[in-house]
């Protein structure tokens, strides 16, 4: 009975996935159907692999100060207002929450005749995992709101309204390429296929106003588009974009490291530069190695010039392969080969032709293999345009120790790559929000930028995935669901999170009810006989470890002893851990009777953990009752869940962290490490457990790994940690009230000596410099924005912190 009540709660609760409107939306357009429509291609199959473009030429007799328009599309668009790109989108989400995107495009419009275009694709059966799709389409509606049937007089924004006065083609130059990359990469990877685009049958300059579009077609009209929570039985049910518009600026590449040629050719590195064409001469095979110096993600560019015949192979990797598959050294390229996915241009002999691919490239390396028949080809220029979530780094920390600041740096590239429209697992291979991921990215992003939009949308984003049986989906947006139920619990602590650190206590109420599905979920896994979990459904991935890989006791990698057949403590240990969390929100929110419930389950749950699984030989907690495996991940959910004794906390992390007999946390598990070496009073021995990141960039990484060699991914931003922890833990600024209404400073320096750290807070920025001073003592200046206060902690020394600048010495 419970569960049905709570789940009749959640299906009345209001979605308001943005409680902030946008104040450049017609506050009509949230409340009723839109005048325009859904359009797509007549006599085309809608939900199958297709390139389509759509025009729309109309007149203006003066000059407009504003002309706001909303735009979307499915599955892609970008779109454009007199040939200059102006969006791309829609954010991606799910059908239930369709983003459109709202874009002022008085400044590209010109008196007379103006024209908007619009490119948009439908991946098909080769689409990202991440995509969802009901059917190719494009939607454009003007800020003003008219009847469905009124004319749309000039110089309004109805006028560009989408219906069947729009003109369409379909684009067969284009075709997917490199779509078996399972495959040929031996790895999972389902970040969609690559584009062949045949330059000869492209419609050069169609998204031009005096492009002849005479032989399109007109449009056809689909439905009209219905915002959510108005009327029902929408195919979109759309929603404004509450993210900005990706960051891109120009990257070049830093050098040609290998070039070959039939027959041999010089070839110089000025064209990288964009200082020197280079010129491949009729029947020729050139070979060419492209070093970024560093990964990146955006969109490869090439300009050409006549080549007609030729063809252009672009292939992408994060680092080079040996024999063996070793990646080694990053920045070694001897005696190894590029294994990664492709994209092909046909040039179609015209100068100055500009190739760029649809979507999302990931790469430090690329391979480019060209081939000229009976014309030669000249390359006018080639680079990159970097894509990525506009994070502004605010953020900044520095101390005698320098490479810290390498780590630093590394880092946040890291997390800049892995945020774009969600936060990306990693950027090459899947490009997933994968709940465990994101809540590590969420806390980097709010730190280091102070930005909370991205964070907002991923909490709404994982929110909408939840199934009726009351658990989130482990990654969403993804159109195959999986369900990772630990990833649930990190879920509601993230909700946790932003409560702490954020004071729109109205966003976090919205997901209450939620958040209780979730915990009651696990409530109802619960072995009675043992007062822990049972045996649990669906994939209990803890960490990548060697040891737990796949095989037939855990059916799938990353589960620890006890997940797939019952009792596994660390799954146990973090319900409790999460469910503490939790209590400290639903308190706040005045519901005691579920606080004192979650606290006599708590109870129930760290006594029968203890219970079944300390080992008192060892003094450390078994993986599960069976005692056969042991790991540091027990121990690190054991300390944060409270269920040791007090006095023993330091010595058991003590112990683990220098016995490698136990299975060893990952650098993502190491983020929970240093959480439980907080709580046990160890903070101080954080700086002495970042030699895995030193490890990483003496091998050449320019951004840190999934995991330890051999690796699978190169950017993870889990793995990006310590940007969070040198602010977080070295310099020790942390929440001391919800909303970050007061701040606690209690830094743990370690051996370093001297330190400085800033960061963006809702009221303002913190910056602090501390010096060590002599064996015990600490001297330095804080400094804290207007109405905040707090308390700095040294050695359980307490100095009360108040709004300016203060010296600190103890």
């Amino acid at each position: 009975m419970r569960k049905i009540i709570l789940y009749s709660l959640f299906l009345l609760y209001p979605f308001i996935i943005s409680a902030q409107k946008n104040p450049s939306i017609n506050p009509k357009l949230y409340t009723q159907v839109w005048s325009s429509n859904w359009i797509t291609c007549p006599d085309m199959p809608v939900r199958e692999y297709g390139i389509y473009h759509f025009r729309k030429i109309f007149n203006l007799a003066t000059q407009p100060k504003t002309f706001i328009i909303h735009v979307s599309a499915d599955n892609r668009y970008k779109f454009y207002v007199n040939g200059k790109e102006v969006a791309k989108g829609p954010a991606r989400s799910d059908e239930q929450n369709w983003h459109y995107e709202t874009v002022d495009i008085a400044p590209y419009l010109t008196i007379g005749k103006n024209i908007l275009a619009a490119l948009v694709w439908n991946a098909g059966e080769h689409k990202p995992l991440a995509q969802h799709s009901v059917m190719t389409a494009l939607m454009v509606q003007g800020n003003e709101i008219t009847g469905m049937r009124d004319k749309k007089p000039d110089n309004t924004e109805g006028v560009v309204n989408s219906d069947n006065s729009w003109k369409v083609m379909k684009n067969e130059a284009i075709t997917p390429h490199s779509t078996n990359n399972m495959a040929k990469l031996r790895t999972y990877i389902v970040v969609g296929c690559g584009d062949a685009v045949d330059g000869s049958r492209y419609p050069w300059g169609w998204e031009q106003v005096d492009f002849d579009d005479s032989k399109w077609l007109n449009a056809k009209q689909i439905e009209h588009p219905m915002p959510q929570g108005c009327g029902s039985g929408a195919s979109w049910h759309i929603t404004p974009r509450t993210i900005p518009q990706m960051e891109e600026k120009q990257e070049r590449f830093a050098a040609i490291r290998r070039a070959e040629s039939k027959p041999n050719l010089l070839i110089n590195a000025e064209i990288l530069r964009g200082a020197r064409s280079l010129i491949i001469p009729e029947n020729t095979e050139v070979t060419i190695l492209l070093d970024q110096s560093y990964l990146t993600v955006g969109y490869p560019v090439i300009k050409t010039s006549g080549g007609k015949g030729a063809s252009i192979e672009l292939e992408y990797a994060e680092a080079l392969v040996d024999k063996s598959s070793s990646k080694g050294n990053r920045n070694d390229i001897e005696g190894k080969i590029l294994r990664g996915y492709t994209d092909l241009f046909l040039p179609d002999g015209a100068d100055n032709r500009t190739y760029t691919t649809l979507w999302l490239r990931t790469f430090r390396y690329v391979e480019l293999k060209i081939k000229t028949k009976n014309k030669s080809l000249t390359i006018n220029d080639i680079y990159n345009y970097s894509s990525t979530y506009p994070l502004v780094e605010k953020a900044s920390f520095s101390s005698n120790d320098p490479s810290l600041k390498d780590i630093w740096n590394v880092g946040w590239r890291t997390a800049r790559l892995c945020a774009g429209e969600t936060y990306f697992d990693c950027p090459y291979y899947e490009q997933l929000q994968y709940v465990g991921d994101t809540r590590i990215q969420a806390l980097i992003s709010l730190y280091v930028s102070g930005d909370d939009r991205l964070v907002r949308k991923a909490i709404t984003d994982i929110h909408n995935s939840m199934t009726p049986e009351g658990l989130t989906q482990s990654r969403y947006p993804s159109n195959a669901k999986q369900m990772i139920p630990p990833f649930s619990l990190y879920w509601v602590c993230m909700v946790y999170d932003y409560w702490q650190h954020n004071p729109d206590e109205a966003f976090v109420k919205q997901f209450l009810p939620a958040v209780e599905r979730v915990l009651l979920w696990y409530e109802d896994h619960i072995d009675a006989q043992k007062s822990m979990l049972s045996g649990m459904p669906w994939w209990n991935f803890v960490d990548w470890t060697d040891q737990w890989n796949w095989n037939e006791t855990y059916s799938i990698g990353g589960c620890p002893e006890g997940a797939t057949i019952g009792n596994s403590a660390t799954l146990t240990l973090q319900y409790i851990y999460t469910l503490q969390l939790a209590s400290k929100v639903l308190a706040h929110y005045g519901k005691p009777n579920t606080v004192t419930r979650y606290q006599e389950l708590i109870k129930k749950l760290s006594d029968g953990t203890y219970k079944n699984c300390f080992d008192a030989k060892k003094g450390i907690l078994a993986d599960s009752p069976l005692k056969k495996e042991y790991s540091q991940h027990a121990q690190i959910m054991g300390i944060l869940a409270g269920v040791f004794p007090k006095t023993n906390e330091k010595m058991i992390l003590q112990n683990i962290m220098r016995d490698t007999s136990l299975i060893q946390a990952s650098f993502y598990y190491r983020f929970y490490l240093t959480q439980a070496l907080k709580k046990a009073g160890l903070s101080e021995q954080y700086y002495g457990q970042l030699n895995p990141w030193r490890d990483m960039l003496a091998i050449g990484l320019t951004t840190f790994a999934e995991k330890q060699e051999p690796t699978r991914s190169d950017c993870h931003a889990w793995s990006a940690s310590p940007n969070y922890d040198f602010l977080a833990t070295i310099c020790g600024i942390m929440p001391l009230k919800a909303g970050f209404k007061e701040v606690l400073i209690q830094p743990a320096m370690g051996a370093l000596t001297t330190i400085d750290g800033k960061m963006p807070h809702p009221m303002g920025m913190i910056e602090m410099h501390l010096d060590k001073k002599g064996a015990i003592g600490v001297s330095g200046t804080i400094h804290l924005p207007k109405g905040l206060r707090g308390i700095f902690v040294w050695r359980d020394k307490k100095i009360i912190l108040k709004e300016g600048i203060q010296k600190v010495e103890l």
